[in-house]
């Protein structure tokens, strides 16, 4: 497995209780047990927590596959929502690539329910561009 982050895992999925899971270049895997603190109005996983989730881990799959000197950016990402999530559910995410230029990188992120039904489908495209030097 991979290490992608140098103190285990950053501070925002260390706040919003992202596991990760198998991570290698070609595929990352993380949950998030929905707690309120996640949740919208109705109970159920707020979006912008399943868009901060799929963000988190198609950021880290272009970190594994970025060549030396190079860093990224998320410059677009879509999401469709299909199920929600309800609170004390578990929102499992898998991230894989459709495309790993030397300029972008595309990755899609699908969100699952304990259950196995498809909640959401993230598909984000990450700018590579060199290292600022200081």
């Amino acid at each position: 497995m991979l290490k992608f982050f140098d103190n285990d895992e950053p501070s925002f999925s260390t706040l919003v209780g992202m596991k990760l899971g198998d991570c290698t270049k070609d595929r990352l895997v993380a949950s998030v047990v929905v707690r309120p603190e996640l949740s919208n109005r109705a109970g159920i996983m707020h979006g912008g927590a399943i868009m901060a989730i799929a963000d988190t881990l198609g950021g880290a799959a272009t970190v594994a596959n970025l060549p030396a000197g190079m860093v990224t950016s998320t410059i677009e990402s879509k999401t469709n929502f299909f199920s929600a999530i309800a609170v004390g559910d578990t929102a499992h995410a898998e991230c894989l690539p459709l495309h790993r230029g030397r300029t972008t990188m595309v990755w899609q992120t699908k969100i699952t329910r304990g259950d196995g039904r498809l909640a959401a489908m993230v598909t984000q495209t990450q700018i590579v561009m060199p290292a600022a030097k200081s």
